[in-house]
């Protein structure tokens, strides 16, 4: 067989724009080359939802619930957990993969962290809640919850605060994380505190999980891949430990996929992360996650006001008069520090 010429992003780009408007008048989709299954090999085209992507691949569920291994289009740019898609079915199976993604419909959300290489990585779409996972173990971070909030916010979603393994918290921990939490209630922000190991709690977190599709998110090792297992005991997801060297959480899920509640709703299993990178974004999109700082920028006496030491900032008004904690001061000009940090370091392209 003769090796295909790659296309060019002019060619990708027609392909993708006829594709889009084929999906709007709902017509079938010509065939296209990229897949390892010859066109003539599939059947007509159908709706179907990403469970999982790999590399080239992705887990499709078709209409009936069942999944099937599928290749991507070349002109697919972007294809995630949780995205709708048509797809067709190959009338014979090839080894083990069942059908190809022709195009993707248009998201209502979607989940993005920078990447060094690939400037903007999308984790996940479609999702309608965020739960930011973090726990007593390996560490209850404050300001990755604030990264986390950003995230959530920048999607237009009001995110949960779920706090794991609190059986480890001691006294004075427990203090620390309770006056955390009253805090980001006070800002609207729904909390709860849960136990894996003693099985406290996740009654209270089920239900918000019903007819919903939501993300856990959070830090390696915070118990993420054992709440879910409590909460779907089929789901067998492997469980990681906390490294004894660095006293940091291990990865043990690598990629996102989607799993779906007995009794109705969906949840996507994402990815831990040591420090959840936000210079993609702009500083706007950051303070929009300050949700207490919205109503002070107008005030402050300059437009370009970094909200520090400069004359007539109301926001450090607002910190000195006790409106503001330091904590959430502290974390959002680390944010910003960061993400200035990491743009000078580094090419990046939006």
């Amino acid at each position: 067989m003769a090796k295909r010429k790659k296309l060019s992003k002019g060619q990708i780009r027609r392909i993708q724009q006829n594709r889009q408007r084929k999906l709007e008048r709902g017509v079938e989709q010509e065939p296209e080359a990229g897949s390892s299954i010859d066109d003539d090999m599939l059947g007509a085209e159908q709706h179907g939802l990403v469970i999982s992507r790999f590399g080239q691949h992705a887990d499709i569920e078709d209409s009936d619930g069942l999944v099937v291994r599928c290749d991507i289009r070349r002109t697919v740019s972007s294809l995630v957990c949780g995205d709708q898609v048509l797809w067709r079915e190959a009338k014979q199976e090839s080894d083990k993969r069942r059908g190809v993604v022709e195009a993707v419909q248009e998201r209502h959300s979607q989940l993005t962290r920078p990447d060094y290489y690939d400037g903007v990585k999308i984790v996940a779409s479609n999702i309608d809640q965020v739960f930011v996972v973090s726990s007593v173990l390996p560490d209850f971070s404050d300001q990755i919850i604030d990264r986390y909030i950003i995230a959530a916010e920048d999607m237009g979603i009001t995110p949960t605060l779920v706090v794991n393994k609190i059986e480890l918290a001691d006294e004075r921990q427990r203090q620390h994380i309770d006056e955390r939490l009253a805090y980001y209630q006070k800002l609207g922000y729904p909390t709860l505190t849960i136990s894996c190991k003693q099985q406290l709690g996740t009654d209270q977190l089920l239900p918000k999980l019903n007819n919903q599709v939501s993300i856990f998110v959070g830090q390696s090792g915070v118990g993420k891949s054992s709440l879910i297992n409590q909460l779907i005991p089929d789901a067998a997801v492997d469980v990681g430990d906390i490294s004894e060297n660095s006293g940091l959480g291990q990865h043990t899920t690598t990629a996102s996929r989607m799993l779906t509640f007995p009794g109705g709703g969906r949840l996507i299993d994402s990815p831990g992360v040591r420090e959840f990178g936000l210079w993609h974004l702009t500083p706007e999109q950051v303070i929009n996650g300050y949700i207490e700082f919205l109503p002070l920028i107008s005030q402050c006496k300059f437009r370009d006001c970094k909200h520090q030491n400069d004359p007539g900032c109301a926001v450090r008004a607002a910190l000195e008069a006790g409106d503001i904690p330091q904590f959430r001061f502290d974390n959002y000009h680390k944010i910003i520090n960061s993400m200035e940090e990491n743009r000078s370091n580094r090419t990046f392209v939006r």
